[in-house]
């Protein structure tokens, strides 16, 4: 969830904030939750990440359609003897029964690789500031956008903005590219 659903934000971390809550119903929240962890090690920092579902919001609590779970997400970064943490709450259509905290959490730190795409093809390739909308022009200007990523990636390219300026100021580099990847 991010700042653009303040009240469904708001709701969710309600849900898992057992402040000023009677001990019978905390045993009870807690009774429904589910949990699971994960460590990782690796860049030179030990990730922490523990993600907590409920579907007591799933019964109509909040104005969502298909809601099936949400869930809490605490990360914690260990790097250079210095630990930061990062609390994040999301919702999903899933079930309990179609997934668990356990799977839930693979999903999660699976969906970042997706956001990544986007992340490259709204900063770096500027689709959210494409102003193109009729016809056929988004769809062709987005295959051309994921035809470029593809060809960067093929290539070995990690930093796909420094590329985008290289290319531009030596197109001769971009055409080898195309050649190479449509061969």
């Amino acid at each position: 969830m991010k700042d653009n659903q303040p009240d469904l934000l708001a709701a969710i971390a309600d849900a898992f904030d057992d402040e000023g809550v009677s001990p019978r119903e905390r045993r009870l929240a807690a009774a429904e939750r589910q949990t699971a962890t994960s460590v990782n090690k690796g860049h030179g920092r030990l990730e922490r990440r523990t993600l907590v579902s409920t579907t007591a919001l799933a019964d109509g609590y909040v104005d969502w359609p298909h809601l099936g779970q949400c869930f809490k997400l605490v990360r914690e970064r260990t790097a250079n003897g210095k630990t930061t943490a990062e609390t994040v709450f999301g919702i999903t259509s899933l079930t309990r029964e179609q997934a668990d905290a356990p799977r839930l959490l693979k999903l999660v730190r699976s969906h970042w690789s997706v956001e990544s795409l986007f992340y490259v093809r709204d900063v770096t390739f500027g689709e959210d500031g494409c102003r193109a909308s009729s016809g056929a022009a988004p769809l062709v200007l987005s295959a051309l956008r994921n035809a470029a990523i593809t060809l960067l990636d093929q290539g070995g390219v990690r930093n796909k903005a420094a590329a985008l300026r290289r290319h531009a100021a030596h197109p001769h580099e971009a055409l080898a590219l195309v050649k190479a990847g449509s061969g």
